[in-house]
C-alpha cells in the first residue's frame, strides 16, 4: 500500500526538487551579476583601464555574461547581462541581469 503512493507521489517530488534547483541557479546567476556589476563599477570609477574593468566583470559574472560600462555624467554605470541554464543546459536558459552605478573618484593624487 505505501509503495503505490511512494510511486504516485515520486513525479511530484521530482517537479519540484527540478523546480527548487532551477531557482537556486537563477538566484545564483542573478547574484553573480550583481557582484559582477559592483566590482566593474568601482574598478570603472577608480578610473582602471577599459580591460582591467572587464576582466574583473568577467571574474565574478557568470559565463556567457555580457558587461558594458557608460559613462553618466560623474557617474560610471555599468550594465551585465547574463543567461542562466539551469540543471546542465536541461531547461531553457534564463535572463538574469543588474546595474550598478558608482561616482567617478577625482583624478587628483592621493592625500
Amino acid at each position: 500500500m505505501v509503495t503505490a503512493e511512494i510511486a504516485a507521489a515520486l513525479p511530484a517530488l521530482m517537479v519540484l526538487l527540478g523546480a527548487a534547483l532551477t531557482a537556486v541557479a537563477v538566484v545564483g546567476g542573478q547574484l553573480a551579476c550583481v557582484d559582477a556589476a559592483r566590482e566593474a563599477a568601482r574598478a570603472a570609477a577608480r578610473g582602471e583601464p577599459a580591460v582591467v574593468v572587464q576582466q574583473l566583470g568577467h571574474a565574478t559574472a557568470p559565463s556567457g555574461a555580457r558587461i558594458v560600462v557608460m559613462p553618466a555624467g560623474a557617474d560610471v554605470r555599468v550594465e551585465v547581462w547574463a543567461t542562466v541554464h539551469p540543471i546542465g543546459g536541461l531547461l531553457p536558459g534564463f535572463d538574469v541581469s543588474a546595474t550598478a552605478v558608482a561616482l567617478a573618484e577625482p583624478s587628483g593624487g592621493v592625500p
